[in-house]
């Protein structure tokens, strides 16, 4: 692409060229747990209001990094001797300069998104239906942010005849730095909605921000229906200026007039009016999200002058978008990825990033189709495959395809070639995968998803699905009520509140929790088993395990003298281990466990008797922290722990980490944050306190129909006849029960599961393995999804139907009951 001195003239830089001023950077670096290879990248040391990239500097050097950008303030580049330099005033400002001036040496057509809603969807659609007449380079994922478009621009290449790119905002003036890295041609404004209205005067402000990505555009697409884009578009300019292309299902007097959408079977038959002619597609989705996002594609098409024959026959065959990366368990103790809806290179990388950010897993696997979706020549794509497997520490590559298949020789590590998908079911010993992670990633027609559904581990059809994006969003949040010193300890005991300890520790891992807490020794060592690093906290150690507890470096609470002793008597018996790092529990008033005040002199001479014992933190307990009426108690704890921990201080002469806030007293006492903060159920979805209202939900129990009943008026309906039909009544027996955590109490009317968007009672008693619903009046078919709970029924609603509290029905959804884990 261009050199390094050429990058430092173009971001108005000072260049210290420690390494090579000619170097050809190629790669754009800013987060350093993804990096596709260190040759030829450039890492961007972004500063942000909860992390700084200059701290990520010396590991990068290590890794064979040596170009970076930093800022003024960065002053220990003496200790990187073999490394390039760009000194600039502001990071994100250099990485969207250089975005900027890439975007000009190219002049093919540009299409820009915005909106509230439906901007990935828009662009990965327009991207299956445009692709098999242009080579196209587009956002990955939803990189539409201000680090997210600079990095999508930089993919641009010569090669390239289209491109298309979403841009999102979330304050006013962002989008006028955005518009000058996309520079779009063609506009297409989605809808306008409620998302980040809160950085805005009013909505009328945040569609006037919005509209500024297409001051420069030839034409702009969008819907009339949406009125305030309209009232927005009459305040400015663009109308004089450009071409207005509006579809609508309500006006007349626009180019598309949509005329009758006829849903029917998972299908849905759109009708309209195009230049006075009839035209119709049928798309494979009957959701209404969908279908404006389709209508946008379609608006587009029809622009670009594509015959309807053409876009009704892609339209057709559009498949689901996958926003988000599916891992679910395997067999044989695999992890498997899916991402079986498309294959190109860009969402493998992304693929690809997401195996290399799971260390649990020591062996990785990819099974890979041919590449549909790319004019590259076919050594040469298949060339540049096998270096990113290879730099992506991938073990082993299964190939499905003719044309991978030709290029087997281009593959340097363990690898199997088959022609087709039904040659790999009768050719492969699927036993052969063991312990691994296994990415499946191929184009739809090679119809991956049996491969998928193969290596699945066999659960029943009632699935919980956690929402890995979702739980990092309250981690945020929480950190946001936080002082940027703040230490965080994240709660993963009991399962992570039965939501899946590897997957939820792996992911807090990476995104920099302090530590991981758990309450027994074997839930830590089955983390450190799976590579996780993160000092975690044993809450509750015994005397069985402490010899563990020291083999596997974890740091166990002591909350009384016998379980100090104990551990003085397993260092005794361990002379090898020179040092144990302890957390010291203190009762302020919860009166479970912890050392009371008249402790602390004892505890404190056996602390000075053996000082291979070292005090990592000391830390307490509220009891009713998220009770307003106890705010008086709370204070009063707060109280007698600090004046605890000073004593505790003054005679060890170092200050441990102090900590007694959690989840619900970050957002309700924000002076008792002290050094670390402890994250529980509010990590997981559950609001703690019910005047916070940023938590994202995380996790959803779903279930199917298994099969629907008409009975008469007057029949019952399960064990001892509990429920009685008092009208003709259309039941629904769904496969979940008590055995696997719905609760007994939630039969007989109590509890409501969701189908269709539409509440159904639970009626009769619950069953083992299943119970029955009420549909009456409400339109379904066996294979129907259903809610047991999740962001459209909170799990707060089965609590209170069903006498309960949230941790008991989290923590007993049954291990038979399959985690499926959603990533961005």
């Amino acid at each position: 692409m261009y050199s390094i001195s050429k990058i430092a003239d173009t971001v108005e830089g000072v260049l210290h060229a420690n390494y090579d001023k000619d170097y050809i950077i190629k790669d754009l670096i800013y987060d350093s747990r993804k990096i596709q290879g260190a040759e030829n990248a450039l890492f961007f040391a972004l500063t942000t209001a909860k992390n700084d990239g200059h701290k990520y500097i010396g590991s990068l050097y290590e890794r064979n990094i040596r170009n970076f950008i930093v800022s003024r303030s960065f002053s220990t580049m003496g200790l990187y001797p073999e490394a390039n330099f760009i000194v600039v005033e502001n990071t994100l400002h250099a990485l969207q300069q250089l975005a900027k001036y890439h975007r000009k040496q190219f002049a093919i057509p540009v299409i820009g998104i915005t909106g509230s809603n439906g901007k990935t969807a828009v662009k990965e659609w327009l991207y299956q239906l445009l692709c098999p007449d242009n080579k196209i380079v587009y956002s990955p994922n939803s990189f539409n942010s201000q680090i997210g478009v600079p990095i999508s621009v930089w993919k641009m290449s010569s090669d390239d005849q289209l491109g298309i790119f979403e841009a999102g905002i979330s304050k006013p003036e962002e989008m006028n730095i955005l518009q000058e890295m996309i520079d779009p041609v063609i506009g297409i404004f989605t809808n306008i909605g409620s998302a980040h209205d809160e950085a805005f005067m009013d909505i009328r402000q945040k569609t006037g921000e919005k509209l500024n990505l297409f001051r420069n555009v030839e034409t702009l697409i969008f819907s009339a229906d949406h009125g305030i884009i309209m009232e927005g578009l009459m305040r400015t300019e663009l109308p004089k200026k450009i071409r207005l292309f509006v579809w609508s299902t309500r006006k007349d007097d626009v180019d598309l007039k949509i005329t009758d959408i006829e849903k029917q079977s998972g299908k849905t038959c759109i009708r309209a009016m195009y230049k006075n002619k009839e035209i119709a597609v049928t798309i494979p989705f009957a959701d209404d999200a969908a279908i404006e996002n389709i209508i946008h594609c379609w608006a587009t098409l029809l622009l670009l002058d594509y015959s309807n024959e053409i876009i009704a026959e892609r339209i057709a065959k559009l498949t689901p978008i996958a926003m988000r990366l599916e891992m679910k368990q395997g067999i044989n103790h695999c992890m498997i990825i899916n991402d079986t809806y498309n294959s190109d290179t860009n969402s493998l990388k992304i693929a690809l990033d997401l195996m290399n950010n799971q260390p649990q897993y020591k062996k990785r696997t990819v099974i890979l189709s041919d590449i549909l979706q790319s004019r590259s020549s076919e050594h040469l794509l298949y060339k540049e495959i096998a270096t990113l497997l290879e730099h992506k520490n991938i073990h082993r590559m299964i190939g499905i395809g003719e044309a991978i298949s030709r290029q087997a020789k281009s593959f340097g590590i363990e690898k199997k070639f088959y022609k087709t998908t039904n040659d790999f079911f009768a050719g492969f010993d699927i036993d052969e995968f063991e312990n691994e992670l296994i990415l499946i990633k191929g184009a739809r027609k090679f119809n991956f998803e049996r491969i998928s559904n193969y290596l699945s581990l066999k659960n029943h059809e009632t699935v919980l699905e956690v929402n890995l994006p979702a739980m990092i969003a309250n981690l945020n949040y929480y950190r946001s009520l936080l002082r940027p010193e703040t230490k965080v300890m994240a709660m993963v005991k009991a399962f992570s509140y039965g939501i899946g300890d590897i997957d939820i520790a792996n992911a807090l891992q990476y995104h920099g929790v302090t530590y991981l807490a758990v309450a027994y020794a074997d839930e830590g060592i089955a983390l450190r088993n799976k590579n996780i690093s993160l000092p975690i906290m044993v809450m509750n150690p015994d005397e069985l395990n402490l010899e563990l507890i020291l083999k596997y470096k974890l740091q166990p609470e002591i909350y009384n003298f016998r379980i100090l002793h104990l551990l003085i008597q397993a260092m005794e018996q361990n002379l090898q281990i020179n040092s144990i790092n302890i957390h010291l529990k203190i009762d302020t008033g919860m009166h479970r466990l912890g050392f009371d005040k008249n402790d602390i002199p004892e505890m404190l001479r056996l602390l000075k008797e053996y000082p291979k014992i070292e005090v990592e933190s000391i830390f307490s307990h509220f009891a009713a922290a998220d009770n307003p009426a106890q705010d008086a108690f709370t204070r009063r704890q707060a109280e007698i722990f600090s004046d605890c921990y000073q004593q505790i201080t003054d005679s060890l002469g170092y200050a441990p980490v102090k900590h007694i806030a959690n989840s619900a007293t970050v957002s309700r006492f924000p002076e008792y944050q002290f050094d670390m903060v402890r994250m529980g159920i509010g990590l997981y979805g559950v609001n703690p306190f019910a005047g916070v209202h940023k938590i994202a939900n995380v996790a959803t129990l779903k279930t199917i129909i298994s099969q629907i009943k008409h009975i008469p008026v007057g029949d019952t309906v399960g064990y001892n006849r509990q429920w009685k039909a008092d009208k003709d009544a259309v039941i629904a027996t769904i496969p979940i029960g008590y055995a696997d955590g719905f609760p007994r109490s939630g039969g007989n009317g109590k509890a409501k599961v969701l189908l269709n968007g539409k509440l159904a009672d639970v009626i009769g008693n619950v069953c083992m393995d299943m119970c029955m619903i009420d549909i009456t009046g409400i339109p379904a078919q066996e294979g129907d999804t259903v809610i047991v709970f999740g962001a459209d029924l909170p799990i707060t609603k089965l609590a209170q139907s069903t006498a309960m509290i949230e941790y008991d029905l989290l923590t007993g959804i049954s291990q038979r009951v399959k985690r499926v884990f959603i990533q961005d």
